[in-house]
């Protein structure tokens, strides 16, 4: 992985990736105590940063993977966003999704013309079926965080990030990441290295499944005990990627966590201060501004609120902490 990889990501999306605004709230500012930028990813096609990702690999397909076809494995985000990727070049998309993954996650990908199979993530191996299935239809698997060319398309928001803060001012800065795999965290993190240098970029995870934030502390790939359970579906992984946590290693600062209670309010503060519409594990990097803020140093934080495609039953819970928030 390297910066290279990353500008040619943006070159080859630049006429299909959404250039996402960093927006600002000075209520919001008031609430926090020290400014805060959101990069509003939740506004990116197919609702989440992993278009940037699917867009980047399956440009790179060559004739015989386009006409055999992709097969994914997601909750959710970035299966629609494969979905999108591959009907834009007339490949035929596969996405495995657990049964437990959001209704509307499920239908949208299926509304894009993916074909979809779910699996039981508690008692079935994803990778395994992955594996039968690509073996036996001969499908080209783009992994959902631990592959280069994802990585490097996920990085062309750390490019933007770059960009946009400059234009505020903005050099040194808490880089607040919504972080699963480490698809995102590493790719803006790497991103960033070389065109914010001051910038630091700070993993948040769902509190019960913080491997990368262990990770980050021991050293080491650490691994969660338990692959469900929180509203945060979106960023529940077993373990940072082989590929992901040296880049994470090496480039980020510490991890946070929050929990299910937080993501929520902090949902409501983006809907209340930034009209926007956010999943839960898209606002945990949200949630820690808000309720971590005393562990951040005291610069600029640049929140990536990474995707808003959250069922109404989920939401409503949300707006129901609207009145104190």
């Amino acid at each position: 992985m390297n910066i290279d990889m990353i500008r040619a990501a943006a070159e080859r999306g630049k006429h299909h990736i959404r250039r996402t605004p960093l927006l600002f709230s000075e209520p919001l500012n008031d609430v926090t105590g020290r400014q805060i930028f959101v990069k509003a990813e939740a506004l990116q096609h197919t609702g989440s940063f992993k278009y940037r990702g699917a867009f980047s690999a399956l440009s790179l397909f060559n004739p015989a993977q386009k006409e055999a076809g992709v097969l994914a494995f997601s909750s959710g985000n970035h299966a629609q966003g494969i979905a999108l990727a591959a009907r834009q070049h007339g490949i035929k998309a596969v996405i495995i999704m657990p049964a437990d993954a959001p209704e509307v996650k499920i239908q949208n990908t299926k509304a894009l013309g993916a074909e979809v199979i779910t699996y039981d993530r508690d008692r079935e191996d994803r990778d395994a079926l992955g594996a039968d299935l690509a073996g036996s239809r001969g499908l080209t698997l783009v992994k959902p965080f631990d592959e280069p060319l994802v990585i490097a398309g996920q990085g062309t928001t750390g490019l933007e990030i770059a960009h946009q803060a400059k234009s505020h001012g903005v050099s040194k800065a808490d880089v607040l990441v919504c972080c699963g795999g480490g698809g995102l965290s590493s790719g803006i993190a790497l991103a960033l290295a070389h065109e914010a240098p001051d910038m630091r970029v700070m993993p948040c995870e769902p509190q019960g499944f913080e491997d990368v934030m262990r990770s980050l502390e021991s050293g080491k790939r650490e691994r969660n005990t338990q692959t469900s359970g929180s509203l945060c579906d979106a960023i529940v992984t077993p373990s940072p990627g082989e590929i992901t946590f040296p880049i994470l290693k090496k480039h980020c600062d510490r991890g946070f966590a929050v929990s299910d209670e937080e993501a929520l309010t902090a949902m409501a503060y983006a809907f209340k201060y930034l009209k926007l519409v956010l999943e839960p594990g898209g606002a945990v990097a949200l949630a820690t501004a808000l309720f971590r803020k005393n562990e951040l140093s005291s610069n600029p934080s640049i929140v990536v609120a990474s995707g808003g495609n959250v069922d109404g039953e989920v939401f409503a819970k949300a707006l129901a902490k609207l009145d104190t928030v």
